[in-house]
């Protein structure tokens, strides 16, 4: 493990500029299963899903799903991140 100390300023501003934007990304998407779905779900009834109404799939199963899919996406970035600037954890 590196000490963050350690990297060069340039190097941390750069490893700090991605991790912000992979969030904003999984909270762009966490927005839209949390509220967007929801919002919709009227208009996303007209569309069918393994024989269900997507809005009502959405509300019972799809969106805890995708929060689940969205955990390990953010894991699994944020540890590729991390060993890319040599800063992750043994």
């Amino acid at each position: 493990m590196t000490d963050a100390s350690q990297i060069s300023p340039e190097k941390r501003a750069e490893h700090w500029r991605r991790t912000s934007r992979l969030m904003w990304n999984l909270m762009f998407w966490w927005f839209v299963f949390s509220f967007g779905v929801h919002i919709f779900a009227v208009q996303l009834n007209g569309i069918t899903f393994l024989g269900f109404p997507l809005g009502f799939y959405m509300a019972a199963q799809g969106s805890l799903i995708a929060f689940v899919v969205l955990c390990f996406w953010n894991a699994k970035s944020q540890n590729r991140l991390d060993e890319e600037y040599g800063v992750a954890e043994d």
